[in-house]
């Protein structure tokens, strides 16, 4: 292996943060709607949003956290084969790959505290809509 290998990695590494950045930023979003509405009339349909919310922002920064991780012992992957170290380069590419798998898990898990939140939002549209006379 050269230290190209490592190198195909980086337009993938970076759009997967973009996403993660982006859903970041439709979080806050929501968040702030959300803050305001429950200001104005709090409701236990919104406190159970807000607490999804939160888990999903940890778990955003979490897979952020992991992604960036990835993105850096890739780079010392390169500096290592780079350098003459194949096995220690190949080991610490191989850790890169492993970051950047546990970072999509994350994602994963982070997509299905969505649909959660959608289910929350839904149960209380159905619940109004059966209050309606």
């Amino acid at each position: 292996m050269n230290f190209t290998t490592p190198a195909l990695l980086f337009p993938a590494i970076s759009l997967i943060l973009l996403a993660y950045t982006n859903r970041f930023l439709g979080l806050s979003s929501v968040i702030r709607h959300l803050h305001d509405e429950y200001e104005e009339r709090p409701d236990a349909m919104l406190a159970a949003q807000i607490d999804n919310l939160r888990r999903r922002v940890l778990m955003t920064r979490n897979m952020q956290i992991v992604g960036v991780l990835s993105m850096i012992v890739c780079i010392v992957s390169i500096l290592l084969l780079f350098g003459g170290y194949r096995m220690a380069g190949v080991w610490t590419f191989a850790l890169s790959l492993l970051l950047l798998l546990a970072s999509m898990l994350i994602s994963v898990r982070e997509l299905m505290l969505s649909g959660n939140a959608l289910n929350i939002l839904l149960s209380g549209m159905e619940k109004g809509s059966r209050d309606q006379p």
